[in-house]
């Protein structure tokens, strides 16, 4: 199992894209999570050479524009692959019930009745609700309600066919209530808005966000071995992968990655190093 991260950026940033990824199998098929703010999903998917032909699962955390508004082109674009007989299957969308609503009014607002009429045939929307299991390249999903005080947002734990088991939170804090899913997880998804240091300047808490800090302190409580930290700001995005490294390995003595866009891993069971 390979993740890309197709843009680790918060809903503001411009230099990177907003924070989407995607999982793919040996087999060159694909699960994506969330896709961004608009139709730059479709250049990034290009450079990292994920053919919408191999996308059969998406998964939209929730409803914010910087996760959802590239589902849209998603559908605009596998629809006409799918109109001129070049997308074989189904496409698969995965999200809470009342978000499905919204995705299908807006596509139904802007986008052609001959793609649309794709939709709840061959693109077919799938209900998500707490603690609920789904079979996604052959790995074992199960998505979580993270309890966000701003719009209703899944996580989700992922056991591959090699037991490794990884755990994406959103684009939130870690909430206690969720421990059952996220404890001992290999890998972790933690979103870090900003270093520690620069909290009074970008405000983290009142977006209900996290620093570097403490996204380290959770996985390390949690007996994470393996720890990544997205959906930053953008300013010090030459420097973002030293500097969070640095504040971060003050905090959490395992295995600790900053990506940028693009930047892929093997998700293999790399085991804690000695802090």
């Amino acid at each position: 199992m390979k993740l890309t991260m197709l843009g680790t950026g918060n809903a503001a940033v411009v230099e990177c894209f907003n924070t989407c990824f995607a999982f793919s199998s040996d087999e060159n098929q694909h699960f994506l999570v969330d896709t961004g703010g608009g139709n730059r999903i479709l250049k990034v998917l290009r450079d990292a050479d994920i053919a919408l032909e191999d996308i059969h699962d998406i998964f939209i955390t929730h409803e914010h524009l910087d996760h959802l508004l590239g589902i849209l082109w998603l559908i605009r674009m596998i629809g006409t692959k799918m109109n001129q007989g070049k997308y074989d299957g189904t496409l698969s969308i995965y999200c809470h019930a009342e978000l499905i609503e919204k995705i299908c009014a807006m596509a139904e607002m802007t986008i052609q009745q001959k793609v649309c009429r794709h939709i709840g045939k061959e693109i077919l929307f799938v209900a998500i609700d707490n603690g609920e299991q789904m079979k996604i390249l052959d790995t074992d999903v199960t998505f979580f309600d993270i309890g966000s005080t701003k719009a209703k947002q899944f996580g989700f734990t992922m056991v591959t066919r090699d037991g490794i088991k990884f755990t994406c939170l959103g684009d939130e804090p870690y909430n206690p209530m969720n421990e059952i899913f996220v404890r001992d997880s290999d890998w972790l998804m933690h979103e870090a808005f900003c270093l520690y240091r620069e909290a009074e300047k970008f405000q983290p808490y009142e977006k209900h966000h996290s620093t570097v800090k403490e996204a380290c302190e959770t996985a390390g409580r949690l007996g994470v071995s393996n720890l990544i930290l997205y959906h930053t700001e953008e300013t010090h995005l030459a420097e973002r992968k030293a500097l969070y490294s640095e504040e971060g390995k003050q905090f959490f003595s395992g295995n600790l990655y900053v990506p940028d866009d693009l930047d892929t891993f093997e998700i293999v069971r790399r085991l804690r190093f000695p802090g």
